[in-house]
């Protein structure tokens, strides 16, 4: 099914009251329920994972006949083991291509289309371990030099001049980013690419595209990296940033922290995606606010699904399960385990009655 893009999260919603009349626009998600039963395989972002892990346990605590397994192979990996066939559903920080809604999906009833609904949204951290540094300020420009290679040590002028007052050693920068297909590294791109195109000239996409500084598999392996290099920086969802010093960005004239509010505010405000449509409710972040409340270095973790499975037994599970992590009590435990950021009441509602019409 080939959605056009209908321009807003709010046109979206009209198209979404046509295809899903049947349900209303602010119907509870599926609950869980203990007459459940049954294996459920997902994939995907890495990002999302401790988000998974809390929504797993909790939900199979509730149902303790049904097995999730989530596998955080990264987004690439993820989107790409659904398209096959290989698991029930896909976590995803990068939202589905054209090309990849065009060649249709192995678990889904032919003609009968997906569902792409945001699960988790979260800051994306620029982490930093640095002799002697303890606070670090970077606009975009300085930053897309960093990571790709044109400002190798710590002591530039151009950090220097963000940073008064700070003494920087004179020593190398390492330069951590994603060596696999990553969500994470797409948005990341995706601000740099926006707020400075006279230096990140590479269109935003999975795959990281210079050959420069350290690759390392997935967020954990980035956050080692970081953690156990030294005069090292990277990028990571900042719910796995811990004791990790987190650089603050430059929004219209301030030097911005990252916070789960500033996060949302910066997705509410937001268009819709490139395919975006009745069940397809990706988000064109606005990553050139100038707005000190937003903070534009964010990532929509999507859920990927199929709105009516080959598999019939399949879409029960996937029902509750997909329900209860975008339900009051999902999020609230993706706050609590991962820090996510809080949805608006009416991206959950249309959330809800997509989710609550698979079948």
């Amino acid at each position: 099914m080939n959605f056009k893009r209908l321009g807003t999260i709010g046109a979206i919603a009209i198209a979404g009251s046509i295809v899903l009349s049947s349900c209303a626009a602010n119907e509870a998600p599926a609950e869980p329920t203990a007459s459940l039963s049954g294996t459920l395989v997902g994939a995907g972002s890495s990002a999302q994972g401790s988000a998974q892990e809390a929504w797993i346990a909790a939900f199979q605590t509730a149902n303790p006949d049904v097995n999730i397994t989530y596998d955080p192979t990264g987004s690439g990996a993820g989107r790409e083991t659904f398209i096959g066939g290989g698991s029930d559903f896909a976590g995803s920080d990068s939202a589905l291509k054209q090309e990849e809604i065009d060649g249709g999906f192995a678990a889904c009833v032919p003609g009968t289309g997906y569902i792409q609904v945001p699960d988790y949204i979260s800051p994306i951290a620029v982490i930093f371990n640095v002799d002697g540094v303890d606070k670090l300020n970077l606009d975009a420009a300085t930053l897309a030099k960093i990571f790709k290679g044109d400002i190798t040590s710590w002591d530039d002028p151009a950090i220097a001049a963000l940073n008064a007052g700070t003494t920087f050693p004179s020593a190398a920068i390492t330069a951590v980013h994603r060596s696999d297909d990553s969500g994470t590294t797409k948005n990341f791109a995706d601000y740099l690419f926006q707020n400075a195109p006279d230096v990140w000239t590479e269109k935003p996409a999975d795959p990281f595209p210079y050959a420069t500084g350290e690759a390392a598999q997935g967020t954990s392996g980035v956050v080692g990296a970081v953690t156990n290099g030294t005069n090292t920086i990277g990028y990571a969802d900042a719910s796995k940033a811990g004791a990790l010093g987190t650089a603050a960005i430059k929004v219209g004239d301030t030097f911005v922290n990252y916070t789960a509010e500033a996060a949302a505010a910066v997705v509410a405000d937001s268009p819709a995606g490139a395919t975006a449509g009745a069940t397809d409710l990706s988000i064109s972040i606005n990553r050139t606010t100038t707005d000190p409340t937003h903070y534009p270095l964010v990532l929509v973790s999507y859920l990927i699904a199929c709105n009516e499975y080959v598999k019939a037994d399949v879409a029960p599970l996937v029902a509750a399960y997909l329900g209860y992590v975008t339900s009051a009590d999902g999020q609230a435990e993706a706050a609590a385990s991962a820090g996510a950021a809080p949805m608006s009441a009416a991206l959950s509602d249309k959330i809800a009655a997509i989710i609550s019409a698979i079948k």
